[in-house]
């Protein structure tokens, strides 16, 4: 792989190449994140459908939402994307960056995870009460050792692990170098898989514990259980059945492990069809995902006894974590995959709506930001509530359908 020589002059503050070690910070990011295929090894994961060409669009007056653009420039917008009631009614695009760009999602990937892991508990090939190491052997004696398949969907187990992505020493960046993600140092393990089975844990389970390796155990076990690597059975499992625009793509390490918790990369549009497939209660244009009861289960929310993010109670004080999505408790019942520097796959069942945002913040967590995003995710969700009359003459052409 290697890096281009110049950026797009979009991004001024960026002198130089992005390097190994900051790629993910801003403005290196603003490049980086549409172009990770050049900088880091990925794989397809494959959507088996001819792609269809894609119009580049720039649509937000149907939400009738004075200062919406501004808005998203000021909370650092690369796509914005709302899908009401299956029809797209309004997108943006910043400039430099077109509705067909993949984008990295980071740990909204963890939704898509939780989401084959669910496929495979329908289908009996996973049972969620059963121990790790059951499946995994080679965690034995680590944190993973005692806890469920649950415990780790819900992220409700102890570990050792600082999730500070911006300390060298913190495990979620020997996490990150173990990965490839950045330039490894003397005794970081050899790949994800050897990663995994040195953390340790006081080996409690019941209270919420963000922590990223658990998505990458449940890649393990999905690995184990299908005889597939984590790509293809992303690919098999969910992206297949979804109708994409186009292949995603996902970071692999030097073993050929896809990194679950945080590396795939896709357009707005076809990351609006994981959220419409939990709106259509697991039925995808391809088949059925996930169970009825498995979409049911993450709408109606885990436990908020649980919650020990105080971040995330902050704005959502009835806030939980299940199946690797985060519920925010709210009287709308919004359910939303989150990732790092502003990736949002936002659920509003009220309306029938999936909102998509995908972002570069220049760091990777900010209050202020949350809660600014989550103010006009709220607010485009409301706006909604009765429906314009530019919703209801949205034309119905394959190219205004996500």
């Amino acid at each position: 792989m290697t890096t281009t020589g110049t950026h797009p002059a979009r991004y001024p503050g960026a002198a130089g190449q992005p390097t190994l070690d900051t790629w993910q910070e801003g403005p290196h990011n603003r490049w980086t994140f549409a172009h990770l295929g050049e900088l880091l090894p990925t794989a397809s994961v494959s959507r088996r459908f001819p792609a269809a060409p894609v119009e580049a669009t720039d649509r937000l007056d149907a939400l009738a939402l004075p200062g919406l653009r501004r808005r998203l420039e000021e909370t650092y917008t690369d796509a914005f994307l709302v899908l009401h009631r299956n029809r797209v009614i309004a997108d943006y695009y910043s400039p430099g960056f077109a509705p067909d760009d993949r984008h990295l999602v980071m740990s909204i990937s963890k939704s898509m995870c939780g989401l084959v892991v669910g496929a495979l508990i329908d289908a009996g090939e996973i049972v969620p009460s059963a121990r790790v190491v059951d499946y995994v052997p080679e965690l034995a004696g680590s944190a993973y050792d005692g806890p469920t398949i649950q415990h780790v969907l819900d992220m409700a187990i102890h570990l050792n692990y600082s999730e500070n992505y911006v300390d060298p020493a913190s495990e979620v960046q020997t996490h990150d170098r173990s990965a490839g993600w950045r330039t490894r140092r003397p005794g970081d393990p050899e790949d994800t898989y050897a990663f995994l089975a040195t953390l340790t844990g006081n080996g409690t389970v019941g209270e919420f514990q963000y922590c990223s390796a658990n998505t990458d155990v449940l890649a393990w076990i999905i690995e184990r259980v299908t005889g597939l690597r984590y790509p293809e059975a992303l690919s098999k499992y969910l992206w297949s059945k979804l109708d994409a625009d186009r292949d995603a793509t996902i970071t692999v390490d030097t073993a050929g492990f896809g990194f679950a918790n945080g590396g795939v990369s896709c357009t707005a549009r076809d990351l609006a069809r994981v959220g419409q497939l939990m709106l259509d209660a697991g039925n995808g244009p391809g088949g059925r995902v996930v169970s009825e009861g498995w979409v049911h289960s993450i709408l109606e929310g885990g436990d908020p006894q649980a919650m020990m993010d105080s971040s995330f109670t902050a704005i959502h004080p009835g806030g939980s974590y299940t199946r690797q999505w985060w519920c925010t408790g709210n009287e709308r019942g919004n359910v939303t995959g989150i990732g790092i520097h502003g990736q949002y796959l936002w659920i509003d069942p009220a309306t029938d709506t999936v909102i998509v945002k995908l972002s570069t913040w220049p760091e990777p967590e900010s209050d202020q930001l949350h809660e600014r995003q989550n103010q006009l995710l709220l607010d485009v969700s409301r706006s909604l509530d009765q429906p314009s009359a530019a919703e209801e003459t949205a034309p119905e052409s394959k190219e205004n359908a996500a």
